[in-house]
């Protein structure tokens, strides 16, 4: 195997062509929250501050974004609350104290998380409808777009979102059934056969 460290490339011509061709160290990005059922999806939620640039996701955040943001969009669709049964992965700012407190105030006894009713079963994106479907999914068709700024990949995500239709989202949640019958029969083991279906 042969690898070339392109650090110590040189091109050689007869002319300079003067060009110079910078890469920023850090480039821009977003951090983006959605939460998908079988009838919609709510969201994107950008998490921001006030001049719209990006922030870090902490526990204080995940709680404004979910009292602020995501509370309301249940209401707002309709959506009823009591019907609902919460499922997020372990991360730190989703799982702290103050997040946690504020998801239990309204779905207590259906929360599947780390340090919820239902633990969230370690190492497994295989049971999130976000992470086998919507992330890829959105990635797919956002880039066809060639955003290249910030606001053109938000706005073209909120696009993408919106088109998400109730028979696909009717199809990703009979997948997510199949998923949880899968995983009982594995005793909790990789979804080999749910994963790489042929």
């Amino acid at each position: 195997m042969v690898t070339v460290n392109q650090q110590n490339f040189r091109y050689w011509s007869d002319e300079n062509p003067k060009l110079m061709h910078e890469r920023p160290l850090h480039s821009p990005k977003l951090t983006v929250w959605c939460a998908v059922s079988s009838t919609v999806v709510i969201g994107p939620y950008f998490f921001e501050d006030d001049n719209g640039t990006t922030v870090t996701v902490t526990s204080e955040r995940c709680r404004q974004m979910f009292t602020e943001f995501f509370l309301l969009e249940l209401r707002r669709k309709r959506i009823p609350i009591r019907q609902v049964w919460f499922q997020q992965d372990g991360a730190t700012a989703h799982t702290a104290r103050n997040s946690m407190e504020a998801i239990r105030a309204v779905f207590r006894g259906r929360i599947i998380s780390r340090f919820g009713d239902i633990d969230w079963p370690p190492r497994s994106p295989d049971l999130s409808m976000c992470d086998y479907f919507l992330w890829g999914f959105l990635k797919s068709r956002v880039y066809q777009h060639k955003p290249r700024t910030l606001q053109e990949l938000k706005e073209a995500i909120r696009v993408e979102v919106e088109q998400i239709g109730r028979a696909m989202l009717e199809r990703v949640e009979a997948n997510f059934r199949e998923r949880l019958v899968n995983c009982i029969a594995e005793n909790g083991h990789h979804l080999s056969d749910v994963v790489f279906k042929h």
